[in-house]
């Protein structure tokens, strides 16, 4: 069998404290799942339901540990925002999983950044339209080092925070996730059956905000590093 062109190689994460990749399969986000977030934007914070979006695998900017990485200004946009967030690692396959099994499930963790061409995902929402175009661009889900689960446990709690040119934009805790990370889990293997390779990304806390090139994003969540982007 042959291809009719070359496949693309295979998107992969480092996982920190080793030589090991983690093979991306899909990343699936969490909309509105911290309460003051929620109220920003206009919604609810009742524990309604979960919703879910889907990013590329290749969406993907990998920002090794220590390092900054360059982060290209999308087009079509004049309001790019940015959303800190924890990213669970799957590694078990599962559908309908039980919130006391989720866990089981679960590879590990890692600092995110959920990058959204907000006047976009704005249009799109008031016309009841999907918002790919304001989410699932090239260069949407930059992601630091994946911590095993083996090596850092489950954080349930811990600082979750980020930066704009040295001013705090972000700041919260991921004890203030509506939905914890289990009942994510078991919420979205109701709809899909999670496998090996999939992220998810779950939410961020209050303060989003504008950036423009040239400016510098530092965040990160106690436990789990940092990632370091120019936006260029």
């Amino acid at each position: 069998m042959s291809f009719v062109f070359e496949p693309a190689a295979t998107v992969a994460v480092p996982v920190a404290g080793s030589d090991a990749l983690f093979p991306v399969r899909r990343i699936y986000c969490v909309g509105r799942n911290y309460a003051a977030h929620a109220r920003e934007m206009g919604g609810d914070p009742d524990r309604e339901p979960p919703f879910f979006f889907c990013k590329p695998a290749d969406a993907i900017v990998v920002v090794p540990a220590g390092a900054t990485v360059d982060l290209p200004y999308p087009p079509q946009t004049a309001d790019y925002h940015h959303e800190i967030e924890l990213v669970v690692a799957i590694g078990r396959t599962g559908h309908d999983i039980a919130v006391d099994r989720a866990l089981d499930h679960v590879w590990g963790y890692g600092v995110g950044l959920d990058m959204t061409r907000r006047d976009l995902q704005a249009k799109l929402r008031d016309k009841g339209r999907p918002w790919e175009l304001g989410k699932a661009f090239d260069a949407s889900a930059p992601l630091a080092p994946l911590h095993a689960a083996a090596a850092v446990g489950h954080p349930s709690v811990g600082a979750i925070w980020l930066e704009v040119d040295g001013q705090m934009r972000q700041r919260g805790d991921i004890d203030q996730l509506i939905w914890s990370v289990p009942e994510v889990v078991a919420n979205l293997s109701g709809y899909f059956t999670l496998q090996p390779g999939d992220l998810i990304y779950t939410g961020t806390p209050e303060g989003v905000g504008k950036v423009t090139r040239g400016q510098h994003l530092r965040g990160g969540i106690d436990g789990l590093g940092e990632l370091n982007l120019r936006v260029v």
